[in-house]
């Protein structure tokens, strides 16, 4: 297109050179056929050049007669055509392109005015031979291909060479990614372009992926060695207390044992399947009036009378009922478990604003602060707690409900609190609890007193 473009304008623009010179050179022998036409008649007057072109020219009458012509033109004629005719007739000019024994001619016909001499009402015919201007055309548009060709083929080259260049850190990228992908190993890293382009960004997001996976997988594999260890411990007293009991016979003691080990095993089985379900399972929503759960808890906890029930404000969230009860119920034996033996533990509930606060504080000093970043992984338990029963289950049980609840849990000294969105308070209805002591048997309805 540009080689086209360009000869197109080259032709145009020698053309109109070429027209223009043509049509003052008629106009300037049609004003001597005028003013003195005598002189056209005279060897040499008509020969001239215009824009340093060869110019011939012919001079005719009224009639068609020829009265000068350029010596240049020799035995040839200029063709008085139907431009010429009509230059005579009617006073009109024109351009046309023609062949002179066979080369090509431009061709300008003008009238000559009525002014007198032999010459009134005649033409001047003059033309110039155009075989330089189609020579110079072929060129141009040779020279404009070859050039456009060969601008191509270095385009295509360098776009080559770049493509291949800027798809390099991309080749390393696809071939780290099979390595890691032949050995299985997420602690591979891909390479750095160390460059800031799109590769670079998109290597950086895939190095933190594969942190996260190497991440996961290592709690993974400390989490099956965690459980393995838990689990060995019971499993381990329960099948020494059966070979006691085969060799020695039960008595109530063992039993006794043997239904310590068993409810311990089953215990933990509970808890490892409820790590497991929450971070995959997700139920259905329902709306959840968390005051009713704590009143359940405490008419569940009764029968030992060390749970004390706060203010409950009347507040509801949208979530599973009963992963939220099972988060207060692991607070309220975490409480019970670490804090002062024998101590109260106080379970209240609050709303601000559009939060749900659901806290359980012992009579204890709490958590060492320095173990708070820890006091929510799994299996880890305090060194100053190994003695208590549990598995270091519970609160990264709490931590994971809540979590998938949209919520937070705090501790603030021996205060755990849990802050869930709430709903709108027109969806709670009714009054709310006020503070109770608790007591009574297990699952039985008892009154709430105010504290």
């Amino acid at each position: 297109m540009f080689a086209v473009a360009t000869v197109v304008l080259v032709r145009r623009e020698l053309r109109s050179s070429l027209d223009a010179a043509l049509t003052q050179r008629a106009q300037d022998v049609a004003a001597l056929a005028v003013s003195a036409p005598a002189v056209l008649t005279q060897p040499g007057a008509l020969e001239s050049t215009a824009s340093g072109r060869e110019v011939a020219v012919e001079v005719i009458d009224a009639r068609g007669r020829i009265l000068a012509r350029s010596l240049t033109l020799g035995a040839r004629l200029l063709p008085e055509d139907r431009l010429a005719r009509r230059a005579v007739g009617s006073g009109q000019l024109g351009f046309e392109d023609v062949e002179i024994d066979g080369r090509p001619f431009r061709v300008y016909d003008a009238p000559i005015a009525q002014a007198g001499g032999p010459a009134a009402g005649g033409a001047v015919i003059v033309a110039s031979d155009t075989s330089d201007i189609s020579r110079t055309l072929s060129r141009l548009g040779l020279v404009v291909a070859l050039a456009g060709l060969a601008v191509t083929l270095l385009a295509v080259l360098a776009a080559a060479v770049l493509t291949r260049r800027g798809l390099r850190p991309l080749r390393r990228l696809v071939g780290a990614a099979e390595e890691i992908e032949r050995t299985a190993d997420p602690a591979r890293r891909l390479p750095a372009t160390g460059v800031p382009d799109e590769i670079g960004q998109l290597t950086g997001v895939l190095n933190r992926m594969l942190a996260s996976l190497d991440a996961a997988r290592a709690g993974e594999r400390r989490f099956l060695a965690d459980a393995s260890h838990e689990l060995r411990t019971p499993v381990t007293a329960l099948l020494g207390n059966v070979e006691f009991v085969i060799r020695h016979g039960a008595d109530p003691e063992v039993l006794e044992d043997l239904r310590r080990d068993a409810d311990r095993l089953r215990r933990l089985v509970d808890d490892l399947l409820a790590i497991e379900r929450s971070g995959t399972v997700q139920q259905q929503r329902e709306r959840v009036d968390l005051a009713e759960l704590v009143a359940e808890a405490a008419r569940g906890h009764a029968w030992h009378g060390r749970l004390r029930v706060g203010p409950l404000a009347p507040v509801s969230v949208a979530g599973e009922r009963d992963a939220l009860a099972r988060a207060l119920e692991n607070l309220i034996d975490n409480a019970l478990v670490h804090g002062p033996p024998g101590g109260p533990v106080t379970v209240a509930l609050e709303r601000r604003g559009d939060v749900a606060r659901l806290s359980v504080r012992d009579e204890g000093p709490g958590p060492d602060p320095g173990h708070r970043g820890q006091i929510f992984e799994r299996f880890w338990r305090a060194p100053e707690a190994t003695a208590r029963p549990g598995s270091g289950l519970g609160l990264s049980i709490v931590s994971a409900i809540v979590e998938r609840h949209g919520g937070r849990i705090t501790v603030e000294g021996p205060e755990f609190t849990v802050e869930l969105p709430a709903l709108a308070v027109a969806a709670d209805g009714g009054a709310g609890h006020r503070g109770a002591s608790v007591t009574g048997p297990r699952n039985s309805h008892v009154p709430l007193t105010e504290e």
